[in-house]
């Protein structure tokens, strides 16, 4: 992909001995000559930092909002969603692994040709970027964020929340939802599964809520990694500490790429939202199809407001923020 490199990156500085240091992430690489640093689409050529993923994509498609999974942004929306390549965590047990870890085919897709996709369909939300990590892609994002909102439509961002604050701080005014991957409070799961920390995930959650992006939370609950009870305990507490209406999405895992541990038994992810709802207004359960863990429900009627079932939406209750059944106020953009 170093042909394709022709974009200078942002957020860099020179280093010693003709090195560049990368200061979009946490990682902060120190790129030598014609090298990439860990995410593999930032490189050192001629002692400037370029992108090699910008104007790429390797996906293109009409999502429902709720595949993100975001269930408290305009509810039953469909959303164009874009992917490249590339990611700065190496998670062993990664299901899109193919365009994350690997280097997979992309063609050209320039902000202009996203932004008119994302017009073609009178009723499109705006544009997602998913998929892979898209702050690694993030020049590209920029950009084409600043032309959706001028365009009057919106951005979303499905991440893992590895990101360093200055950049995320720049790109929050033109980023209206995500949902971050928080995959444990563990320093040993992160240093282990995805060679990296826990602390910075959080970060971009607290930041970004304090800032007013609607903000949700998925947790991949792996067997014999992060699925005790009082994991589960310590981050619902975290994030009850942060705000307690942030939904939060326990997914199941099933193996994939370089784990093979068994799929997460039904029964967990039911203790684990029977944990998190004395806690929290709005706990989901995904990836699971007979469970009842995808309607919302309202924090003071406790009534179903908002049915579910797979990525369709059939009722919504919810009217100007509001539950239609005893008026209580639901954290809900969009409806």
């Amino acid at each position: 992909m170093s042909q394709l490199g022709l974009k200078e990156a942002m957020h860099w500085e020179k280093a010693e001995g003709g090195r560049v240091h990368c200061l979009l992430c946490p990682h902060g690489c120190r790129i030598a000559e014609s090298d990439v640093g860990l995410c593999r689409v930032r490189q050192n050529a001629d002692g400037s930092l370029r992108s090699l993923n910008y104007n790429r994509v390797s996906a293109v498609h009409w999502d429902p909002i709720e595949k993100k999974p975001l269930f408290h942004f305009h509810p039953g929306a469909g959303i164009l969603s874009l992917g490249t390549v590339g990611c700065n965590l190496a998670c062993a047990f990664c299901q899109n692994w193919t365009i994350s870890q690997s280097a997979c085919g992309t063609r050209r897709m320039t902000s202009e040709e996203a932004v008119e996709l994302a017009k073609s369909r009178p009723d499109n939300l705006g544009i997602s970027y998913t998929y892979n990590e898209p702050f690694i892609w993030y020049e590209f994002v920029l950009e084409t964020a600043r032309m959706i909102h001028e365009a009057g439509m919106k951005n979303v961002l499905v991440t893992n929340g590895y990101v360093n604050e200055g950049p995320l701080r720049e790109l929050l005014p033109y980023v209206d939802a995500m949902n971050v991957d928080v995959k444990s409070m563990g320093k040993e799961f992160y240093r282990e599964l995805c060679r990296a920390r826990p602390e910075p995930p959080r970060r971009t959650v607290e930041i970004a809520y304090e800032a007013g992006c609607l903000v949700e939370v998925t947790n991949l609950v792996i067997p014999n990694w992060n699925d005790r009870e009082d994991e589960i305990a310590a981050l619902v507490d975290w994030l009850a500490g942060v705000g307690r209406d942030i939904p939060l999405h326990f997914s199941r895992y099933h193996p994939d790429h370089q784990l093979a541990e068994p799929p997460t038994p039904t029964e967990t992810l039911t203790r684990a939202r029977e944990i998190a709802v004395k806690k929290l207004d709005y706990v989901y359960i995904g990836n699971v199809w007979d469970l009842d863990g995808e309607n919302t429900l309202c924090p003071h009627c406790r009534k179903t407001v908002v049915v579910r079932q797979g990525f369709q939406v059939s009722r919504i209750a919810v009217k100007n923020g509001r539950c239609e059944l005893c008026g209580g106020q639901v954290k809900m953009v969009g409806a």
